[in-house]
């Protein structure tokens, strides 16, 4: 997110098949020579990168491949379709922020700022009026691929930008321009005063923007390829659309490898080529027809094919993303059209859901060991953090069919369940059928609705026409991430101008009590407030609230795929959050030449 407010966005089903969004054809091998120059600030490289090594194994020259299936909407991600995944792969090649996520952690670290502002650092002051400033401190090194210093201005551009783009894609930010007040802007420090405390400025300037090309242009509409001065270890070269980007090594590029004190990036340029099969991807993979791929995760056609070729030279690695799949009761009056009998406002009627579904069950089968249920929605976000709260709803038939004739007594009503999800993904149709046994040994009444991703995500989720549901939501890393799942279930938060699709405890929902009033508290003081501790109280709180009411099921992270031919490529490291496959890109080096 390129603005004030972090968006947690929805997933669509990936999880198998192919994709048709792009065309391309196969790469030819990588080109192997090149010549390498740096500014002088720097720790210099060899002279020429034919054939030299770096002393501790790291070696200049060369160009990486790497392919996928989508071809960008656009390079610009402040423009239409810029908040697109595959725009932010790109842009690790090519453009710098104040932070980057590490990929071993999942945590934010500091990319162009000497350290990421908190309260403990003096970064972050909490003021007598209420109001909140933050300061950064930028690398002195830090500089455009033209030479001119990263400074202060950038920072006041890229948030003038950020609003605007916000205003324009109606997010609904709790700030303005008129809400921020810019209190330094120097060559090398930016410090800006925020009308109240929040922990959400700390996903501000993800990627930044060089003010000395943009100011006096119409941005973004004038750069809808992004070809401003580059901040990252490369710069765009050409562009062949639908088929592959190329880009070249910026030999103005700040940042050297903190283990070999060289000057990165190794690489003398990258190319991403675009395929439109997943198959492909695959094929042209496995002929080393490309480097590095992050393909659908699927099991049987992706996981298993590209493990196969480890004995060969490549490192395949499979692991739990930001994006986590969970189950979820409506509880506004929308439901009842689609299901008569429904119960969703009685809690022993939730929990007997709980303990119907058996996550093992449905992720062992289906992800067949690669994955883990979550016992949490925390999990997916810092698993440190997590309580586990959901570990009191194991799979239990007897139980929740205990609990359903508890339910059907309190209620006087034969309660029934209709499940809706989408029909388009093979994982969440796989499960659904699952649930068909699971429900009928519980002896629960129960209707499986399967339907086009389209109608789902638009007018049934929108309206509140469904019973009990299935999607998942992709968050962000670091405390502000985990902030901003909250919002999900705020009771003060109802469409359309919010987040709360359960319509759990808004104006119209049928369970409105204690706990829907304490957890809209909750939400307000985590949103206010950029103590640490006090965060994490918070959000321990939040998580056996929407525990103990049985709000939601968390099922599973999906799984993320990378894969590097290893012998080919090193200082790869992959990164499962949406910084992916590339996030590192200017430690890679040919292993090769």
């Amino acid at each position: 997110m390129v603005g004030l407010v972090i968006v947690v966005l929805f997933a669509g089903c990936t999880d198998g098949g192919s994709s048709d969004e792009a065309t391309s054809s196969s790469t030819s091998s990588p080109t192997t020579s090149t010549t390498t120059t740096v500014p002088p600030s720097t720790t210099q490289p060899p002279a020429t990168t034919s054939t030299t090594k770096a002393p501790s194994g790291p070696g200049y020259g060369g160009v990486a491949t790497i392919a996928d299936d989508q071809w960008p909407p656009t390079l610009n991600p402040w423009a239409e379709g810029g908040d697109n995944f595959i725009v932010s792969i790109i842009a690790q090649a090519w453009m710098t922020g104040a932070w980057d996520i590490d990929a071993a952690t999942l945590e934010i670290i500091p990319e162009v700022v000497t350290e990421i502002p908190r309260t403990s650092n003096g970064g972050v002051v909490v003021n007598g009026d209420g109001t909140m400033t933050v300061k950064y401190s930028i690398r002195d090194e830090a500089v455009w691929d033209d030479g001119t210093p990263i400074s202060g201005a950038d920072f006041a551009a890229t948030l003038e930008q950020s609003l605007a783009y916000e205003a324009d894609q109606e997010h609904h930010s709790d700030y303005t321009d008129a809400d921020v007040v810019l209190t330094d802007v120097g060559d090398k420090t930016f410090a800006m005063t925020l009308r109240r405390p929040t922990i959400n400025y700390e996903a501000l300037f993800q990627w930044l923007l060089p003010h000395h090309a943009i100011d006096e242009t119409a941005f973004p509409d004038d750069w809808p390829d992004g070809r401003w001065p580059s901040g990252g270890p490369f710069i765009i070269d050409t562009v062949e659309p639908s088929n592959r980007i190329t880009f070249v090594r910026n030999d103005n590029y700040w940042k050297a490898d903190a283990t070999t004190g060289l000057q990165l990036p190794y690489l003398d340029g990258v190319e991403f080529v675009f395929m439109p099969e997943t198959e492909t991807i695959v094929s042209a993979f496995a002929n080393r027809e490309v480097d590095v791929i992050q393909p659908p995760p699927w099991i049987d056609g992706t996981v298993e094919p590209l493990k196969a070729l480890e004995e060969n030279g490549a490192d395949v690695q499979v692991r739990s993303g930001p994006v986590w799949e969970h189950v979820n009761f409506q509880f506004g009056p929308g439901r009842t059209t689609l299901s008569e009998n429904s119960c969703n406002d009685n809690l022993a009627l939730r929990r007997a859901v709980m303990h119907t579904i058996d996550r093992d069950l449905a992720v062992d089968t289906y992800y067949q060991g690669y994955n883990q249920p979550l016992t949490s929605y925390v999990d997916a976000y810092s698993p440190t953090l997590s309580r586990h709260a959901w570990d009191r709803y194991p799979h239990d038939a007897d139980i929740a069919r205990d609990l359903y004739e508890q339910a059907v007594a309190e209620t006087g009503v034969e309660c029934s369940v209709v499940f809706s999800t989408t029909s388009n993904g093979d994982m969440r149709v796989a499960i659904a059928d699952m649930y068909v046994d699971m429900f009928s040994e519980a002896g629960i009444p129960f209707e499986l609705e399967l339907m086009d991703s389209a109608l789902f995500f638009g007018e049934v989720l929108d309206n509140g026409t469904w019973d009990l549901g299935q999607w998942a939501w992709v968050g962000s890393s670091g405390l502000s991430g985990l902030v901003a799942a909250h919002d999900l279930f705020d009771p003060n938060s109802p469409l359309p101008d919010g987040s709360n699709y359960y319509r759990w405890g808004t104006a119209d929902s049928s369970v409105q009590d204690e706990h829907t009033e304490r957890f809209a508290e909750v939400v307000e003081e985590m949103n206010s407030t950029v103590d640490d501790a006090e965060i994490t109280a918070l959000i321990a709180e939040a998580e056996e609230i929407l525990a103990d009411q049985a709000v939601i099921l968390p099922l599973h992270a999906r799984l993320t795929v990378g894969a590097v031919w290893a012998d080919e490529i090193g200082g790869y490291a992959y990164n499962p959050s949406w910084a992916g496959h590339t996030w590192n890109i200017e430690r890679w080096y040919r292993t090769d030449r």
